[in-house]
């Protein structure tokens, strides 16, 4: 199996999102692999880590998923692997709702995050942020 992290999704990807017309709410969930020091795009000088730099994202996009119905359900460090070979282990994993799949390409694709998103290019390796449905256990 190949993984390969991202830092954003493919315009492909956001736009069959953006034509799910069904109103229920989607979860998404993130692996996040930071950088041991943040690299800002614009180059400038920061002695802030990857975790940092993407703390400072992510407590602003908090308040932009809130805002738009969505919310922030679970995140924790990740400690070991216990099934299955990967070559290096993310660092978070978090789970986030929205309201629908068109309110998060609207989110993601929106000026604000846009803004906001350069404390994520800063601080992100990488990622996989995958698309779960919830369901009930057997």
């Amino acid at each position: 199996m190949n993984v390969e992290d991202a830092l954003y999704p493919t315009r492909e990807r956001i736009v069959e999102l953006m034509g799910d017309t069904s109103a229920e709410p989607i979860v998404m969930l993130n692996l996040l692999r930071f950088r041991a020091k943040a690299e800002y795009p614009d180059g400038r000088k920061s002695e802030l880590t990857g975790r940092q730099a993407y703390n400072i994202y992510g407590e602003a996009m908090r308040k932009v998923v809130e805002r738009e119905g969505g919310r922030f359900i679970f995140a924790a460090d990740i400690k070991s692997l216990v099934i299955g070979v990967v070559d290096e282990l993310w660092d978070i994993a978090a789970l986030v709702e929205y309201p629908s799949s068109s309110a998060f390409a609207r989110i993601a694709s929106s000026p604000e995050v846009a803004e906001i998103g350069v404390h994520r290019a800063a601080g992100l390796q990488g990622q996989l942020l995958i698309r779960v449905a919830q369901r009930a256990m057997p």
